[in-house]
């Protein structure tokens, strides 16, 4: 069982491929590649294949190294489908940056679509002294301090990137169609005239797009500069 979807930035990004087998009434699932749009859509497309007497959907998230909030859209998915059919679904094995981000979406890094049992009342009677946590300034707290900082800035990348993206696939497609070359080589093309103009490489694709609208304004003159040296230089 193989389910995969290719995402628009091939050059860049890690198509989303689903392997799995089943066995005894259980499905073992490993996703490889990327969280990004279109993931739900090939774990929508694995869930309708599996065989009707399955009682229990695993998945491997180990071989997952991005994710982005289409990401969630993946996990909603696999929840809706586990309480459509009453059967357990699981999600571990999340490393390296998923991880960073189910923990910083306050989900259960272990399993996401855990749910923790109910807290025990507590017992009746006088409440106990509370402990005494670390100094604010102990090593501990600056370290989680930190941490909070990266993951704060990966948050503001990742929503940049998730603005960005569109306008830039725009800009590739326009590039690809103009000058005939492949979605790396126009992804390059981007590239060295964002560098050569000193221009923000959002700018630089919106100016393109905007450009070859009836009646839109021509990209600056230094971009149009940039692009032509970067043209000659990426398709040389």
């Amino acid at each position: 069982m193989i389910s995969a979807a290719h995402t628009a930035l091939a050059g860049r990004f890690n198509p989303l491929v689903i392997k799995g087998r089943t066995h005894a009434g259980r499905a073992e699932l490993r996703p490889r590649g990327e969280l990004v749009h279109g993931c739900a859509d090939v774990l929508d497309e694995t869930l309708t294949a599996l065989p009707a007497d399955v009682r229990r959907v695993e998945l491997d998230m180990a071989d997952v190294v991005f994710m982005d909030t289409a990401g969630l859209q993946f996990l909603e998915l696999l929840d809706h489908y586990g309480r459509h059919r009453h059967i357990p679904v699981a999600a571990t094995h999340w490393n390296g940056q998923p991880r960073r981000i189910l923990e910083l979406a306050g989900l259960d890094t272990t399993d996401p679509l855990h749910t923790p049992p109910s807290a025990e009342p507590p017992p009746a009677g006088p409440e106990p002294e509370p402990e005494p946590g670390p100094p604010a300034c102990s090593a501990v707290a600056l370290e989680r301090a930190e941490q909070l900082c990266v993951l704060r800035a990966e948050v503001r990348q990742l929503r940049h990137a998730i603005v960005s993206r569109p306008v830039i696939d725009q800009a590739r497609g326009i590039l690809m169609a103009a000058h005939g070359c492949t979605s790396d080589e126009a992804w390059h093309i981007l590239r060295e005239t964002s560098q050569l103009s000193n221009t923000k490489l959002r700018t630089v694709a919106a100016a393109l797009t905007a450009g070859t609208g009836t009646g839109g304004p021509p990209p600056p003159e230094a971009v149009r500069t940039a692009l032509r040296t970067a043209v000659g230089r990426c398709l040389r």
